[in-house]
């Protein structure tokens, strides 16, 4: 069957700015040596990011153990873990003057804990370099491992998200080495622990209303504090394409039943991504 492919609407064109503060950003990143999400994934708040002077930092290395049908990431065989990695990272932060850090990584199913040692690392080389920042990490889902969680949650990060990322009906198309009541679990734990979740849905896949709202209220049965809600956008034709551009106005409508339902703080809209305002939620 040929692809049909949706022309992408005018909200969702943004431009790379040639601004000092967008190129002071990337030259402490390039010459740490560090990976971040915004530029790996594409993301397209990458220019709002920037000009701020802040980024999500892509721990583990840019290659991950898994093949989401959704990610632009490299999948294949990654290398070991940079044992001087959770320092640098530190001093780029501090360097940049964060006072607000997200960390993620890819997923690392070859590593025996997932990589969650290492996020616990960061998590502590951040608080050594910059005492009065806060800290979020946004992590795999550990193959369901509640020990490697554990290293993570003992560690004392400020949040915890993990992304349910898409509805429970097309995870085993899309997210095939993913469970979706695992992660499910992974958040009743993180909220258990006393560490403030949250969690991210992208929509744009053929999903429907209802679907979208029933991954709402099983957020909410574990707990989920906070949200993001973001539309799908194909990275390359690599990927799957997007069945459906939905507006401004049905990202309202979703962030108001979203609140309706107890979430602490919604970020709804079709260039929200996880870190998307994260210090402000």
């Amino acid at each position: 069957m040929k692809k049909v492919f949706i022309r992408k609407p005018e909200w969702l064109k943004v431009r790379i700015p040639n601004t000092p503060e967008y190129h002071r950003v990337r030259v402490v990143l390039e010459e740490s040596g560090l990976h971040t999400v915004c530029r790996e994934a594409r993301c397209p708040n990458m220019t709002e990011c920037f000009h701020s002077g802040t980024a999500t930092f892509l721990i583990l290395g840019d290659v991950c153990t898994r093949n989401c049908r959704y990610c632009h990431v490299q999948h294949g065989t990654p290398h070991a873990p940079e044992a001087d990695e959770p320092e640098r990272l530190a001093e780029a932060a501090r360097e940049l003057g964060l006072r607000y850090v997200v960390v993620t990584s890819v997923t690392r199913d070859d590593l025996p804990d997932g990589g969650a040692s290492v996020f616990a690392r960061t998590i502590l080389a951040l608080r050594t370099a910059i005492p009065d920042c806060r800290v979020e990490v946004l992590i795999p889902d550990l193959q369901g491992r509640a020990d490697a969680l554990q290293t993570i949650i003992a560690a004392g990060p400020d949040v915890i998200n993990h992304n349910i990322e898409v509805v429970r009906a097309l995870f085993a198309t899309l997210r095939s080495q993913g469970d979706y009541d695992r992660s499910l679990q992974l958040l009743k734990r993180v909220h258990d622990s006393g560490i403030e979740s949250k969690s991210g849905l992208m929509v744009g896949f053929g999903e429907n209303r209802d679907e979208i709202l029933a991954v709402l209220r099983d957020l909410r049965e574990v707990n989920c504090a906070r949200l993001t809600i973001g539309q799908y956008q194909q990275p390359s034709q690599e990927q799957v394409p997007v069945a459906k551009y939905y507006t401004p106005e049905e990202f309202e409508a979703l962030k108001v039943e979203a609140l309706a339902m107890g979430f602490r703080s919604v970020e709804s809209g079709p260039l929200v991504r996880s870190s998307y305002r994260a210090a402000l939620s």
